[in-house]
C-alpha cells in the first residue's frame, strides 16, 4: 500500500500531509491513513496542521467507489462521518493550510477544524455533490448548518454554489485567505499560537461549543447509515 498521508512532528505542531499524486479522493486507503496519522498526532498532544498537494486540497470522496452504489458507499460515507466527527472533537487545535480545490467531503473536512487557511486563486471551494447527482448526506447537511453563514447555508448545500477563498471566508468554509507563497508561513504561525493554550481546557471547552452539533451529527449519521449512505 503506498503512503499517501505523510505524518511529521515539529516543535510546537504536528502536520500532516494529504498526496496521492491526483486529487487526493478522500478513499479507504486515504481514511485509513489519514486516522493513523490522526493517532501519531493524538499521542503527541501538539496543534495538528493539515494540509495537501499543490493545487488540490481534497476533490472529496472517491467517485470509482460512490458509483457503485451499495455497501461500499455505505462504508465509505460512514467512514467520513466518523472521521468529520473526530476532528470536530479532537483534544488539541486543528489548523488545516487549504493548498487548492476542495470540494464534496473536501469542503466538509474544512467546516471541522479550529482554523481554515485558504490561497487566493482560481481555485474552488464548496459542497458540489447535488451537482454531481449526489443527495447531500445529513451529517454534512448538519455541520455545514453549524458552521457556514446562514446566508450561504442553503445556497451551498441545495444549489452546490462554490466560491473562490476570498467567498470562502464569507461564507464560512474559511477563516483567512493568503497568497500562495504564504500559505505554511501563516499556518505554522497560527498553529505556534494556538500551541500557547492549555489543552485540557480547550478540549472541554470544545466539547461544550459542539456539543449540539455533535448530538445532531449523531441523529444524522443514524439516519444516513439507515438509507444505506444518505445518497
Amino acid at each position: 500500500m503506498s503512503q499517501i498521508v505523510q505524518f511529521a512532528e515539529e516543535e510546537k505542531y504536528s502536520l500532516i500531509t494529504l498526496d496521492d499524486g491526483k486529487a487526493n479522493a478522500v478513499s479507504f486507503v486515504m481514511l485509513d491513513q489519514l486516522n493513523s496519522a490522526l493517532d501519531q498526532a493524538e499521542e503527541a498532544g501538539k496543534v495538528v496542521v493539515i494540509t495537501g498537494r499543490p493545487s488540490k486540497f481534497s476533490a472529496g470522496f472517491d467517485l470509482s467507489v460512490m458509483s457503485q452504489g451499495g455497501e461500499q458507499v455505505m462504508k465509505l460515507v460512514s467512514g467520513g462521518a466518523d472521521f468529520a466527527k473526530r476532528i470536530l472533537q479532537f483534544p488539541t487545535p486543528v489548523v488545516i493550510a487549504v493548498t487548492g480545490h476542495a470540494l464534496a467531503m473536501g469542503g466538509i473536512m474544512l467546516m471541522t477544524a479550529d482554523y481554515r487557511i485558504g490561497i487566493a486563486g482560481d481555485y474552488k471551494l464548496g459542497l458540489n455533490e447535488v451537482a454531481i447527482g449526489m443527495s447531500m448526506p445529513r451529517f454534512g447537511v448538519e455541520i455545514a448548518r453549524s458552521r457556514l453563514a446562514p446566508a450561504h447555508f442553503e445556497l451551498s448545500v441545495n444549489c452546490a454554489y462554490l466560491y473562490d477563498a476570498e467567498g470562502a471566508v464569507e461564507a464560512g468554509y474559511l477563516d483567512e485567505a493568503v497568497e500562495s507563497g504564504q500559505l505554511m508561513y501563516r499556518a505554522v504561525a497560527i498553529a505556534e499560537q494556538l500551541s500557547g493554550l492549555n489543552m485540557e481546557a480547550h478540549k472541554n471547552t470544545k466539547s461544550r461549543v459542539r456539543a449540539p452539533l455533535l448530538r445532531a451529527l449523531e441523529e444524522a449519521m443514524e439516519l444516513d447509515f439507515a438509507e444505506g449512505g444518505g445518497l
